[in-house]
This record gives C-alpha cells, structure tokens and sequence, in this order.
C-alpha cells in the first residue's frame, strides 16, 4: 500500500522559511519521480518543484531561487526548503508520487498523492 505523509507544514511571516518533509512507503522510492505541488484558495493545483528519479530537479519560475527539493534516499523522504517565502506561496502542499508525464513536467499527473500540510504566509 502506498503511502505519502507530509509535514512541516505552518505559519510564517513574509520573509520566513519552512522546510517540508515526505514520507514515502509502498513503492520502491529510488526509482520514482517526486514531485511538490500546491492549491492556493480558489486556484488550481499548480507544480512547484519535481525531484526525478535520476536526480534531475525542477522548479516552477514562481519559486527558483526560493525552494530547493532535495531527497534522502536511505529515509525514503524528499523535502522542499522553502526560503524568502511570500504571502502568494500561501497554500496546501502536496507531495505526489510517479509522474505520468516524466520526470521535468510539473503538471500535476501523478499516480499517488498524499494528504497535503498546510503553508500559510502572512505580510
């Protein structure tokens, strides 16, 4: 059974960092893309940074130079360290597993998806 749980989720100031954590089990995670997505109030999910398989990372323009993917295959958890972090960035996070699309694409097509931690960002 697969499963994905996130953490780290929270409230910060503008300005701020949070470092977010997912968990995987189920699969087999060195040979799987992960990606880091988002819904902001009354918008749609939209990607935020993918880790692939391979190693290859990338990002959304919104948040290069800001977040960093990053994953520690021994624990089986990515993360996203999120830096400079600003009121739009404001949203649940999810973390999802196997990319329908490959391992660059940033469209939110993965086969499994976790519960989602909550980011908000205030001015």
């Amino acid at each position: 059974q697969v499963q994905l749980a996130e953490s780290g989720g929270g409230s910060v100031q503008a300005g701020g960092s949070l470092r977010l954590s997912c968990t995987a089990s189920g699969f087999t995670f060195d040979d799987t893309d992960m990606g880091w997505f988002r819904r902001a109030p009354g918008k749609e999910r939209e990607g935020v940074a993918i880790m692939g398989k391979d190693g290859t990372k990338t990002y959304a323009d919104s948040v290069k130079g800001r977040f960093t993917v990053s994953k520690a295959l021994g624990l089986n958890t990515v993360y996203l360290e999120m830096t400079s972090l600003k009121p739009e960035d404001t949203g649940m996070y999810y973390c999802a597993a196997g990319s329908r699309l490959g391992p660059d694409s940033l469209v939110p097509d993965y086969f499994y998806w976790g519960q989602g931690t909550q980011v908000t960002v205030s001015s």
